[in-house]
């Protein structure tokens, strides 16, 4: 039975987080079809735009937590939740049961991809349509060419997003009409990552170091980006001798610098586009934010009136135990233990405006979601040095990041590779990359540190740290299997 998997009407280019930015403020076209759309630059610029809309919808999803859901709750990060929508998640028990009519739910929407193939489908069609038409609808054709690196670059982001999370997920690189679509099978992982690392070759050969609006710059596409891609990709295959020729591209490019750590300044990377910020989801324009996501998860008090306990709880004792020098710069701006002894808060999305002054006034959050930053692409640098041992280069990056905290450099007192996590651990909390960090701490050095009570080191082996497709995936398309430890046991 043939089934729409990912097409995409350009009746639906316009999606809201809570508001839509400069760049993603696109009026639906409802009567548009692809033989009247494609004419103008403007066009084309609005079609590539809605591929970011559509991804910022995907990192949004279960109540705009996806992002953080995928990239920290399971890690050491999180000691527990107080909503019952999110404590089996905490708890890694990502096979509870949800009915197929409650679409709403977090868990059901995370163990489903559909908004990461309508991005993916969208850049298909810029890929497959931009070539077509009139090469004098440009200023030039380095506009058209930029959008289409664009496309090869967000359809490798979702890839490799995808491949993280899911691992084994289908691949789909041509865009087509909802008649011809068919059920496909996942591919393997290695090919999954291969189809990202494609496009992202192809993405380089076309995007450049400045955005085409520099409004724009990290908040789509450019070499610094796709560059940044490249680090992580790399990384996560334990290919780091590219990892560090694209890192260091990135870093010695002069287009990214260091935010200082004190708190007014450090706090502005998540308002988003800072110094340090290299690729982030526009959530902090004039008409956007969120009412739900990070902000409301994680803060509480005199920092979220409307909660005096926050909804995920940080443990205090895991706090003082990763900062050990209370004088860390990050710790004094961004972190709160004395609010409550029974757990710690992270204030990095503090960033919230209220409507008024009372009791009942609607919260809005305001923070971009920051993927790659000056600092991530540093510590990676490093690790993948470390990783081919060349450890006092290594141990120089790690350094810097040490000094920018107010820290003193690094003494030996544990192994090189563990403490370079240790700043990651540090520098990047609650950001999206603990889980992705701990992965490759485990598969390439050997080191396992999570939390026993959440995955112990059999299950990993089994590939638990793999996401379940929901059921309703699976009885969509018989095509696909379940992912391999959550093939054994009940959903």
């Amino acid at each position: 039975m043939k089934r729409k998997i990912l097409f995409l009407m350009l009746s639906a280019f316009m999606y809201l987080a809570s508001g839509c930015s400069k760049f993603l403020d696109i009026e639906p076209v409802s009567s548009a079809t692809d033989e009247n759309f494609w004419k103008t630059q403007e066009d084309a610029n609005s079609a590539t735009n809605a591929m970011y809309a559509l991804l910022r919808k995907a990192l949004n999803q279960g109540s705009g937590m996806a992002f953080y859901v995928y990239g920290d709750l399971l890690t050491d990060e999180i000691n527990s939740s107080t909503n019952p929508e999110f404590t089996p998640i905490v708890n890694m028990q990502l096979n509870t049961p949800v009915a197929a009519l409650e679409t709403g739910r977090p868990a059901y929407q995370l163990r489903r991809y559909d908004i990461f193939y309508q991005a993916i489908d969208q850049a298909n069609r810029v890929i497959q349509r931009l070539p077509k038409m009139d090469e004098n609808a440009f200023d030039n054709l380095s506009v058209r060419d930029y959008y289409i690196g664009e496309a090869y670059f967000v359809r490798a982001f979702a890839y490799f997003y995808m491949a993280r999370v899911w691992g084994t997920v289908p691949i789909i690189t041509e865009s087509v009409l909802p008649i011809s679509a068919v059920n496909l099978a996942a591919s393997k992982e290695s090919d999954v990552l291969d189809q990202s690392q494609a496009d992202l070759s192809k993405a380089l050969t076309l995007l450049q170091w400045d955005n085409i609006d520099q409004d724009d710059f990290a908040l789509r596409g450019n070499t610094g980006a796709a560059l940044a891609l490249q680090a992580h990709l790399s990384a996560w295959r334990g290919e780091y001798a590219e990892c560090i020729d694209a890192a260091k591209s990135v870093l010695e490019s002069g287009q990214y610098s260091f935010v200082g750590r004190d708190s007014l300044n450090y706090r502005g990377i998540y308002q988003g586009k800072s110094n340090e910020g290299i690729f982030e989801i526009s959530q902090n324009g004039e008409n956007e934010g969120t009412n739900s996501g990070i902000g409301y998860f994680s803060l509480a008090g005199p920092y979220f009136r409307p909660l005096t306990d926050p909804l995920l709880r940080i443990s205090p004792d895991y706090i003082k135990t990763l900062f050990k020098d209370d004088n860390d710069k990050r710790f004094k701006s961004v972190f709160d233990i004395a609010y409550n002894s029974s757990y710690a808060l992270c204030t990095k999305y503090a960033n919230v405006k209220f409507s008024n002054n009372t009791s009942n006034a609607n919260a809005v959050f305001k923070n971009n979601i920051i993927i790659f930053r000056f600092s991530d692409i540093k510590l990676l640098m490093a690790e993948g040095l470390a990783a081919i041992g060349k450890n006092s280069e290594a141990e120089t990056i790690l350094n810097e990041i040490r000094t920018q905290a107010g820290l003193p450099a690094y003494k030996s007192e544990e192994p090189l590779i563990e403490a370079i996590f240790d700043e990651r651990a540090r520098e990047l909390f609650l950001e999206g990359h603990r889980y992705y960090d701990l992965i490759r701490l485990y598969k390439h050095f050997n080191v396992y540190k999570f939390p026993e009570s959440k995955m112990n080191q059999a299950q990993f082996n089994a590939k638990k740290y793999f996401w379940p497709f929901d059921p309703t995936l699976l009885a969509a398309n018989p095509l696909l299997n379940q992912t391999s430890y959550w093939g054994t046991v009940n959903m």
